[in-house]
């Protein structure tokens, strides 16, 4: 399948899937410190694509998002397991924040400007994830996190204190905010959550069979 073919449900699912990645890979760094590099890498990627063809284009194919992909066929699958209770609770606050973040123009002009700029570092040293997340996470700081509303980060001391840690889960956040905002450009809203659960749970299964997942 390829990317252009996709169905605006499908669309949808991949960019919601980036907030369920963003979800899982802020809740596995405050929690054990660790992450999955390919998939942190996908979600740093999709903060420097601007005009996506597709929502598969933000993650460098819809591989990039296969981790969101298993999540949110979990999470819609059960909404309420005792496990993924963080994990739906920053979904829905990367959703929440995303919605003030769009209504703030000067904001949103701001990060955009800042993560060009960031692009040509992005492009240039790839390789070095600390020192990426290191820019990013100034731009996170110096704005969504002057909002009043802030998600607030469960997890070990130990890693919530690691100014790394600590800058590659607020790079995540705004990985996450970024799919949010696709997300609700193609016409996804929270209502839409609960009205096509069923729908959205068969299109993620869907992809991610299509990538060998389940």
């Amino acid at each position: 399948m390829s990317n252009t073919s996709l169905s605006n449900l499908e669309q949808q699912t991949i960019a919601l899937a980036g907030v369920a990645q963003a979800a899982r890979l802020v809740d596995q760094i405050s929690k054990t410190g660790s992450y999955p590099l390919e998939f942190l890498e996908s979600s740093i990627h999709s903060l420097f694509v601007f005009s996506p063809d597709s929502a598969a284009d933000l993650f460098g194919g819809i591989s990039g998002v296969k981790l969101g992909l298993q999540n949110l066929s979990s999470l819609l699958a059960d909404t309420k397991a005792q496990e993924t209770h963080d994990l739906v609770r920053y979904v829905f606050s990367l959703l929440y924040l995303e919605r003030k973040f769009a209504a703030n123009t000067e904001m949103v002009s701001v990060v955009r400007s800042r993560l060009n700029h960031t692009s040509f570092r992005a492009e240039h040293f790839s390789n070095n994830v600390n020192e990426l997340c290191h820019s990013i996470s100034g731009i996170y700081e110096d704005t969504l996190s002057n909002h009043k509303f802030r998600i607030k980060v469960s997890g070990s001391a130990q890693h919530l204190q690691d100014p790394k840690k600590a800058q590659m889960i607020r790079t995540v956040l705004l990985a996450g905010v970024r799919s949010a905002f696709l997300w609700r450009q193609l016409g996804g809203h929270r209502w839409g959550l609960l009205l096509y659960r069923k729908k959205l749970l068969r299109s993620a299964q869907n992809l991610s069979r299509g990538l060998g997942v389940v």
